[in-house]
């Protein structure tokens, strides 16, 4: 088997990020921008800044954002320290510096969480208002996430998201009768039962990941029409759209290689790599990891990437894990942190991380969809729109405290792991999720 690790052979090797920066100049002057005139933060003077983020999944990822920092701090003489936190372990860092007023000035936090501290960030409407009026617009999801719920206030400032399409072997699926991925349910499932009988199981996380997890259980919820609130923030999980997303569940599960109830955010690019499964869900990383390893180099040629299966009105159902970044209001430096975010976003910088990561991280706003990134490999176009998604955890609700929690503490997640197992039958397992939601929701 060959081994691939999140922290080293997951990521972009040094051969892929030389040809991901290897026209800058080209890919940046391919962003259209719009007149639009910078806030004025003059930055504190002996301002200094801490940045907590996610470790990368990608070599670039932190690459890239290191060397943009550093060019920013050239710029403007302040030195900005960048601690990468494990991907489980940021929420609970984040928490900490919420509740002591002490620790990173920004944080580059998972989707929900600045709704969560929505009282101790930053308002950073007007750096929202520049950065979209420059880059045409902010995409629908950061949209949601970036704002405060039924406001136009801008809470957080959404920087990337990795989507979940459909990620499988195209020889194994050909062979299984398929010329292309189903996108209805029926026939997804079809698929995946004549893959497993043909010894290529799927397989798809069931364990508490904070992004292939997610991105599985939410789908299956989406695309059956089910949502964990309405409108109105009333719990609503328990439903017959969420029953039958259950016992469609229990059925694909059945199609999937053993094991999968305990796999984090890894297992499946092992489990793809070594050629245990045929079918997944995964962000662009798998597939530059394999394209960019002699090794791998077969498996990436015969991979496709397609979208899951839609949701009612033929609407793409994927989760996105989302990177939201906030600023704490305990920081000494409010404009220093601003101009940070600012610089970053800024094509210079973003499109070079953009086009570095593989476009891992999705672009937010819509003037990077004409980057160089999305015309190279047309494999990787399907993740182009990942950001015009338009369901979020907690949907139909208003984002909030009370949502990010929920995802937080994998509430959906275990619902179907519950289910599909046969740990639970579906109506058992949707009551006690909405049991659960319910301590969020009062």
């Amino acid at each position: 088997m060959h081994d691939l690790t999140r922290r080293g052979a997951l990521g972009l090797g040094a051969g892929a990020l030389a040809a991901g920066l290897a026209v800058p100049g080209r890919a940046r002057a391919a962003i259209p921008m719009g007149n639009a005139t910078a806030p004025r933060q003059p930055i504190e003077s002996g301002a200094t800044l801490r940045v907590l983020r996610p470790t990368k999944f990608v070599d670039a990822d932190e690459t890239v954002f290191r060397e943009n920092t550093a060019k920013f701090t050239a710029q403007t003489g302040v030195q900005v320290r960048v601690d990468f936190a494990g991907w489980e372990d940021l929420r609970p860092q984040t928490a900490v510096a919420a509740n002591t007023g002490a620790g990173p000035d920004v944080v580059v936090a998972w989707a929900d969480d600045p709704h969560i501290y929505a009282d101790k960030v930053l308002d950073l409407s007007e750096l929202a208002g520049y950065l979209g009026q420059k880059y045409g617009g902010w995409l629908a999801l950061p949209q949601r996430f970036g704002k405060k719920w039924g406001t136009e206030q801008w809470v957080a400032l959404p920087m990337g998201g990795s989507g979940g399409p459909c990620v499988y072997r195209i020889s194994w699926l050909k062979e299984a009768g398929y010329d292309s991925l189903p996108t209805d349910h029926e026939n997804f499932l079809k698929a995946c039962q004549a893959l497993k009988k043909n010894g290529h199981p799927a397989g798809f996380a069931l364990g508490n990941a904070v992004g292939d997890g997610n991105a599985y259980c939410n789908w299956l919820l989406w695309s059956h029409g089910g949502m964990v609130v309405d409108e109105a923030g009333k719990v609503a999980i328990n439903s017959p759209q969420t029953i039958n997303a259950l016992r469609y569940a229990k059925e694909l599960y059945q199609t999937f290689i053993p094991g999968t109830l305990s796999w984090g955010d890894i297992n499946n690019n092992r489990a793809y790599a070594a050629g245990e499964i045929g079918l997944t869900q995964n962000g662009v990383s798998m597939y530059f990891a394999l394209k960019n390893d002699p090794k791998t180099a077969a498996i990436a040629e015969d991979t496709g990437m397609a979208r899951m299966p839609f949701a009612p009105g033929g609407k793409m159902a994927e989760n996105v894990l989302l990177l939201n970044a906030m600023v704490f209001k305990h920081t000494r430096f409010p404009n220093a942190a601003k101009e940070y975010l600012r610089f970053m976003m800024e094509a210079e910088q973003y499109d070079t991380w953009l086009t570095g990561c593989g476009g891992y991280w999705s672009h937010p706003l819509a003037a990077y969809a004409e980057s160089q990134v999305w015309k190279g490999d047309p494999k990787i176009a399907v993740y182009r729109d990942t950001n015009t998604v338009e369901f979020w955890s907690g949907y139909k609700g208003p984002i909030s405290q009370a949502s990010g929690s929920v995802a937080a503490d994998y509430v959906v997640v275990q619902m179907f792991a519950a289910a599909s197992s046969g740990q639970a039958t579906p109506e058992e397992a949707v009551r006690e999720a909405e049991r659960r939601a319910r301590r969020y929701y009062r």
